[in-house]
């Protein structure tokens, strides 16, 4: 049962106090919320309930937050909050609020609170239909809007769900309008169309969203611009000008064919071909003309035996268009007396007295001619009465073979007239015309043609890091076969990588994903252009792409941490090290340049080399070790980029520095000594440093010679200190001067320093001082040449006088005398064993703070 909460409570008390509290507790909550951006890490603070409600604290709900229960604060899990997917009916301008519970209290009190979830730019735009399609009249006035149902949509809100919209690759020929905050988009026509000139056009709808870091959508608009009857007909060039037939030829003979065109399209393009009222009454009863295809025929058989020309005036109508004309002239041929005939046995493919041909044939042998008639018709022969055609007749066995005198093209001309006339020689040498007869030949296309690139190779340029889906360029072929023969589609070659990607149809090549020109700086591509024929031909041109560099790459540093070791002693200017830096980025974005920062030490970098030189002398006895930074920073735009790596320099030691005595402090310095020392005694010791590392500051102390005379003290070699190495005789009292040699370690040769230790072995124990400092008379050479001078120099300044004295009282005062002079002599003694026990003199005591290279048996 809860805090309080009698055993024998009700039910119904129960639920009504726990309603009472969570009626209270949601009134206090008002006031407590919470936010949060969506899609949080786990772990991520959301907030926390102790500044509201003590401890302890539970949350009810845990799927997307978890509570500490001591401290109220509650944390992200690792189901991550989507805030699309958790209020996905909430319009863009409400807030998404989830609602959570928890109980609180040492009572166990149930509050309920707010979450916002808070959005962030995690959606990009999305159009709902890859492509745009619209119909533009060629007609349309400049500026002109064009309403666009397809919009971009985009889950976020806020700034993250606000759309802007700008249009690429229109080539000033369009342009986009939003309006009403981004709800309303128009196509607005910058430029007059023309159907004729350019009947598609194909651009992209970028739509961008206005999150910190902007995502984008793009759909490709295709415009498909209408024909409206803005051209007329008009007569083409090779329509005919004249023609000539037999005055015998037959009904439904093919005249002419007259042609004309229309560059609009479908049934603006149509055109209606008459004869004008103008031509005269024969005319019009002895031809007729096809209205759709042009074709001029006889409507009667001829019988005339008198030449005649006849004018046809053709009139060429469209839709709304005034009518353009063209004149044929038609020579009528007498028939001659008796008739005579020109019989054509086809052997060539054949359909209504028209012969076809496929194009491309060799020489091939198309009819064979027979002039028929009378005996008065010997004599007669047949030619063809046409200029600069690619026919012969050839006679054999009295007939006559029509053969094409070269490979006919049906690009070149798709249809011939060979007009053949047969003809005799009257008895006065003139030649007389018999009869005519007009062959059609029609040449049929072959797919002899493959596609033609306007341009072999193609170059462009493009920035690396572009947009996915970036339209590059359009590549353009043509084929001059007709019909399946010049239908033309595109493709990469199979080895074109992936990203590349061409639209079979228009050409247009795109790229689907962003390029790095740090990975492929030039692309060449490989694209076919391939017609329909059977077999199919097809060209190939290339397309080269130069990636432009970016400035995405910041300099690299060999290794982040360089160390570099350098002698104290190079000079300066001297080389610390080489760098080793690299920017794969080109041109200045790729230059880089080398700074140090954030140190004062004696370095330089010299940028031509990429050396790190000193500026000054190095001293490792002030600084063995150099920290500091190199900043490497290219010349990019618009800014530049940076990295840094960090450079240890190790000073290395040199035997620049002798070893430095500290005790004694003088030459002149003294200490004396009683004889009754005991052997083995420590009496003193030298004290010395070297500022210098390693084998350079290890020290050693040495007697400036060999053993030439006995001397009771000797020297520590490596620690210093001065023993009794004998047992101390009368002839031992004295002064000792003992030169000490101090060395260090180094190599190729040591550094030392040289101390007088002045040593007074003397009964009395009062305090001694010299007057001035021993001299040196050995060698000069103290490294390795032992000295030939003593070792310890000794001089008896105090000992002979007194026992001279002490022997004349003897032998002068009377036994008195001899006794007093022995109870003095006792008490002296007493006095001389207990300064003994206290040895060391205020000299030897000097403090001293000692480097840890230096040896010590304290």
């Amino acid at each position: 049962m809860g805090h309080g909460t009698p055993d024998n409570m009700s039910w119904a008390g129960l639920l009504q106090s726990l309603l009472v509290v969570v009626h209270l507790r949601q009134i206090i909550c008002d006031s407590v919320w919470f936010s949060i951006p969506e899609e949080q890490e786990p772990g991520i603070l959301v907030g926390s309930l102790s500044e509201h409600f003590p401890a302890p604290y539970q949350l009810l709900t845990q799927e997307y937050m978890w509570m500490d229960k001591n401290t109220g604060n509650f944390y992200t899990t690792e189901q991550k909050m989507d805030r699309e997917a958790l209020c996905p009916e909430e319009t863009k301008a409400e807030e998404c609020i989830i609602l959570h519970n928890a109980v609180v209290g040492p009572s166990g009190d149930l509050i309920q609170f707010p979450v916002i979830i808070e959005d962030i730019n995690d959606n990009e735009p999305h159009f709902e239909n890859s492509e745009i399609h619209l119909r533009v009249s060629e007609d349309v006035t400049v500026g002109t809007s064009f309403f666009l149902d397809d919009q971009a949509q985009d889950k976020d809100v806020g700034h993250n769900g606000e759309l802007h919209y700008h249009l690429e690759d229109s080539d000033g020929v369009f342009s986009l309008k939003v309006e009403e905050d981004g709800n309303v988009i128009m196509l607005v026509v910058q430029t007059a169309l023309d159907r004729e000139i350019r009947d598609l056009y194909q651009m992209a709808v970028v739509a961008t969203d206005c999150g910190s870091e902007p995502l984008s959508a793009t759909a490709a608009l295709i415009v498909t611009v209408t024909d409206v009857n803005d051209n007329c007909p008009s007569f083409s060039s090779d329509s005919p000008r004249s023609v000539t037939i037999p005055g015998d030829s037959s009904k439904n003979t093919l005249v002419a064919q007259v042609r004309a065109t229309d560059p609009d399209s479908g049934p603006n393009a149509a055109i209606v071909y008459s004869l004008s009222p103008k031509v005269s009454e024969r005319a019009k009863k002895l031809f007729s003309l096809d209205s759709l295809t042009g074709y001029i025929r006889l409507a009667q058989d001829l019988q005339s035996d008198n030449s005649e020309e006849l004018l046809l005036k053709v009139l060429a109508t469209g839709h709304h268009c005034p009518p353009a004309d063209t004149q044929v002239t038609v020579s009528v041929l007498p028939k001659a007396n008796q008739e005579l005939t020109i019989k054509i046995g086809f052997i060539a493919e054949h359909q209504n007295q028209t012969m076809v041909l496929p194009e491309n044939q060799p020489p091939t042998v198309l009819a064979v001619l027979e002039l028929m008639g009378g005996s008065s018709f010997k004599g007669s022969s047949l030619a063809i009465d046409s200029e600069g055609v690619p026919f012969i007749l050839s006679l054999q066995n009295g007939k006559y073979l029509l053969s094409t005198s070269e490979p006919l093209d049906y690009e070149t001309r798709s249809e011939h007239h060979i007009s053949l006339v047969a003809h005799r020689r009257s008895s006065d040498g003139n030649v007389i015309t018999q009869s005519r007869r007009l062959i059609r030949v029609m040449v049929a296309d072959v797919n002899d043609n493959a596609p033609h690139f306007l341009h072999t190779h193609y170059q462009l340029e493009v920035e690396e890091n572009n947009q996915p889906g970036t339209m590059l360029l359009q590549v353009s072929a043509s084929d001059a076969d007709s019909g399946y023969n010049s239908k033309v589609t595109y493709r990469l070659d199979k080895r074109t990588s992936a990203i590349f990607n061409i639209d079979p149809t228009t050409g247009q090549l795109s790229v689907s994903a962003s390029l790095d020109r740090e990975q492929q700086g030039i692309h060449s591509l490989l694209v076919f252009a391939r017609d329909s024929g059977s077999p199919p031909l097809e060209s190939v041109a290339t397309v080269s792409i130069r990636v432009l560099d970016q400035n995405d790459n910041a300099p690299v540093f060999l290794t982040p941490h360089f160390i570099f070791f350098i002698p104290e002693n190079v000079p300066p200017f001297a080389q610390v090290g080489v760098f080793g830096v690299t920017d794969p980025d080109e041109g200045e974005n790729g230059n880089t340049e080398l700074h140090v920062v954030n140190s004062s030490g004696p370095f330089v970098v010299d940028n031509t080399q990429g050396i790190l030189r000193t500026t000054t002398d190095l001293d490792r006895e002030t600084e063995d070790r150099y920290e500091l930074y190199l900043l490497a920073s290219d010349h990019g735009q618009p800014a530049a980029l940076t990295s840094t790596a960090r450079i240890t320099i190790f000073v290395e030691d040199i035997n620049d520095n002798q070893p430095k005595v500290i005790l004694p402090s003088s030459n002149a310095s003294c200490l004396t000594i009683s004889p009754e020392t005991i052997t083995g005694t420590m009496i003193t010791k030298i004290y010395a440093i070297d500022v210098d590392s390693g084998l350079n500051s290890e020290i050693t102390y040495t007697v400036a010679a060999p053993e030439q005379n006995r001397c009771p003290f000797q020297v520590d070699s490596r620690s210093g200190n001065i023993t009794v190495a004998q047992q101390l005789l009368h002839k031992d009292l004295g002064m000792h001067h003992l030169f000490i040699v101090v060395r260090d370690g180094g190599k190729p040769t040591p550094l030392y320093t040289t101390v007088w230790v002045n040593l007074l072995v003397n009964e009395s124990v009062e305090p001694c001082h010299l007057d001035r400092e021993p001299t040196w008379t050995g060698t000069p050479d103290l490294v390795q040449t032992p000295s030939k001078a003593p070792i310890c120099e000794v001089e008896d300044t105090r000992s002979a006088q007194p026992i001279l004295l002490v022997g004349v009282g003897m032998m002068l005062v009377s036994t008195f005398l001899l006794m007093v002079t022995a109870v003095l002599y006792l008490k002296l003694r007493r006095r001389s064993v207990q300064q003994s026990k206290r040895w060391h003199v205020e000299e030897n005591e000097i403090p001293l703070r000692l480097k840890d290279k230096y040896y010590s048996d304290d």
